[in-house]
């Protein structure tokens, strides 16, 4: 399947750039012209300590131009160039994903507590939305070459409802956006959430509880 054109692609990362400037929303502005984290480093700071020693690697990185393998739950995939993959990008305050979803694939429900998300659609056609505090839901379909955003700590989540492989291109206004899986969160957070608590919040009994925490809990090898 063709790709859309590059000058669409590039609009993207247009947009971003517009996005709103770090000291309004996102990360803090940085104050010299480089600073590529040193990820090696036990000092503990807002972001990452500055490396001594930088090289073209510390910006540089191939991982987004394959699909991801999307063989598990979800039947999706995430893949991040983020300051953790590119340590030039610290204190810059942009990063990028890739988002690979097989037919029928989800990227469940989840926010970024860090940053508002940008996706640019590759291939493939995805039902996607937000919720506002309010309790709307803002949801639309979007296919190759369509641009949504998702705003900064909104719960969103993007489903491939189509019978062939979907793709987006994520673009955010923060180096280390942050991944809070609202399911994850909280039927499988270490030490676990209290029964009491879910069984009162989601009016369901404790069975119910302890079925969905025993489905998300981690797979031992």
């Amino acid at each position: 399947m063709a790709f859309p054109s590059p000058s669409l692609f590039f609009a993207v990362l247009a947009m971003l750039v517009l996005l709103p400037s770090p000291s309004l929303s996102g990360d803090p502005d940085l104050l010299q012209d480089i600073c590529v984290a040193d990820l090696t480093s036990t000092v503990k700071v807002n972001g990452f300590a500055c490396k001594a020693t930088v090289t073209e690697d510390d910006f540089y990185f191939k991982g987004l131009a394959a699909p991801g393998n999307t063989n598990n739950t979800y039947g999706s995939v995430v893949t991040g160039a983020n300051v953790e993959k590119v340590p030039g990008l610290n204190t810059l305050g942009v990063s990028m994903s890739r988002i690979d979803y097989a037919p029928g694939g989800l990227n469940p429900p989840h926010t970024h507590p860090r940053a508002t998300e940008m996706v640019f659609v590759l291939q493939g056609t995805l039902d996607v939305g937000f919720i506002t505090t309010g309790n709307k839901l803002v949801a639309k379909t979007i296919t190759a070459g369509d641009v949504f955003v998702f705003p900064r700590g909104l719960v969103h989540f993007q489903k491939n409802n189509g019978d062939a492989p979907a793709a987006v291109i994520s673009a955010f206004n923060s180096q280390l956006p942050g991944t809070q899986s609202l399911a994850m969160t909280l039927f499988a957070a270490t030490p676990e959430v209290p029964n009491s608590v879910l069984t009162k919040a989601f009016q369901v009994g404790t069975k119910e509880v302890e079925k969905i925490k025993s489905r998300l809990a981690p797979k031992k090898s």
